[in-house]
């Protein structure tokens, strides 16, 4: 920024945000005649909001701005220099002109800010909701207003945005938490920033395609890979039938289930290799434990010996629960694991989350030197030295057995050679795709899930 003429970014950012004002307008007949109103603060994203406004005035809309504590004197004057309105907040008329709008614009805190919103700020914010509920379309700059850039976190009344234009990067509060859910769409506009390596990752389609396992000509089932499921008990069948389900979607050549009901397993899935115990299952390249497993010293027992194998391990529900009592069964390992826990489970093992999930995530790897994917509509898998953000998943997953599922997919993956860190990412993309699809015919079950995953994985291997 030191090396940039004064009001370069700015100048970029504004007319990135107003060409995605633009776009959005069209649905509204275009831009000539709109109502517009700019929600301004003192920071440079009101000055931002401000230059783009001009821009929209200039093309024919009605633009008035409402500040809150002053404003970018540049973009003042070029907002009035092209015919838009500004007022102070509280002048009387806010929320009449917030009602009639056909865009909002929020700029009133940029990503500095944190602890909620000012009691002025907060009125616009919630005059902003009634106003999208009733159709306006509400356009956030850099981040939603009263949202934490760096967590996610939402203290208070926040803007909920349908369309979130940020500058550079993406922000890790736009990402997870409530702030993912107050921004809507996230568009990043380049404005020529040299940026750093990043330090967390947003997984794509283009990425977990490109890692995806396929088999080649010489292949077989056990070149492909093996993948051992150790799950269910009498009390829950469905934990070890979905989890071998999951696993069958993947790329592994070979499926090998031990556990109680190996008559319900094979009843579903004949391809599937059963045995009673782990220790007569045969042969594997990776090991899923843990769902529906139960936590009686038989469960225990298999956790133990599984994890005192040199075999890339996935530890899921109940396992999770065990090893919370034996974290040095974690420490002590030299293959890869992967645990998949819920906030609930996540809380058993490393204390509670808090409000920022990416960096609870982030000090549970590092402290157990395991990668931990930790579960909700926004997956973070986190790994020493790397963590990825999984944007494509939906509410609809968050139904009883989708996370054996889950499991089941990202074992095959483990088995099939992907690093921890790459297995989890990419059956949580792929699972999310999944998701997605099954809620597109109704309600979702993890039977369902199941079913749509040859759909999402065809998907990616198609990309």
């Amino acid at each position: 920024m030191a090396r940039l003429p004064d009001g370069v970014l700015m100048q970029r950012a504004a007319a990135g945000l107003a060409r995605r004002c633009t776009e959005l307008l069209r649905g509204r007949g275009g831009v000539y005649g709109c109502e517009v109103v700019l929600l301004v603060g003192a920071g440079n994203n009101g000055g931002d909001a401000l230059f783009a406004g001009a821009a929209l005035a200039r093309r024919g809309a009605r633009v008035d701005a409402i500040t809150v504590r002053g404003g970018h004197a540049g973009g003042l004057a070029a907002l009035r220099a092209a015919g838009g309105h500004v007022h102070a907040a509280g002048y009387g008329e806010d929320n009449r002109r917030i009602a009639s709008a056909d865009l909002i614009v929020d700029g009133l805190v940029g990503i500095g800010g944190s602890g909620g919103l000012r009691v002025e700020a907060a009125a616009l914010a919630q005059a902003t909701a009634l106003a999208r509920a009733a159709g306006a379309i509400v356009v956030a700059v850099d981040v939603p207003s009263g949202g934490d850039a760096e967590t996610g976190a939402v203290p208070g009344d926040a803007v909920s945005a349908d369309v979130t234009v940020t500058f550079g990067c993406f922000k890790p509060g736009l990402l997870v938490g409530e702030g993912a859910r107050h921004a809507g769409l996230v568009e990043v506009v380049d404005i020529g920033l040299e940026l750093p390596p990043p330090t967390i990752t947003v997984v794509t389609l283009e990425e977990v395609a490109l890692r995806w396992p396929r088999p080649g000509p010489a292949d077989d089932k056990y070149t492909r890979g093996v993948v051992g499921i150790a799950a269910g008990s009498t009390a829950y069948p469905g934990a070890a039938v979905l989890a071998v389900g999951g696993a069958l979607a993947g790329p592994a050549g070979l499926v090998r289930y031990a556990g109680p009901v190996a008559d319900a397993v094979r009843a579903r899935y004949p391809e599937a290799v059963c045995a009673e115990r782990v220790g007569d299952a045969g042969r594997v390249q990776a090991w899923v434990v843990g769902s529906g497993l139960g936590t009686g010293a038989d469960a225990m027992q298999v956790v133990h010996d599984i994890l005192a194998t040199d075999l890339p391990v996935l530890l899921d529900a109940d396992a999770i629960t065990l090893v919370a009592d034996h974290p040095e069964w974690l420490r002590d390992r030299g293959a890869a694991t992967l645990l998949t826990p819920h906030d609930r489970e996540f809380a058993r093992l490393a204390g509670e989350i808090g409000d920022d999930r990416i960096d609870a995530a982030r000090r549970a790897a590092d402290e157990f030197e395991v990668t931990i994917l930790l579960k909700g509509d926004r997956t973070i898998v986190a790994a020493p030295g790397s963590v990825h953000v999984n944007p494509a998943g939906t509410p609809a997953l968050a139904t009883a057995g989708s996370g054996d599922v889950l499991a089941g997919l990202a074992g095959s993956l483990l088995a099939a050679g992907l690093p921890g860190h790459t297995a989890g990412a990419s059956a949580a993309f792929v699972h999310g795709l999944a998701g997605r699809y099954a809620a597109e015919d109704g309600p979702v079950t993890a039977s369902v899930v199941v079913a749509a995953l040859r759909e999402a994985v065809g998907t990616v291997l198609d990309a």
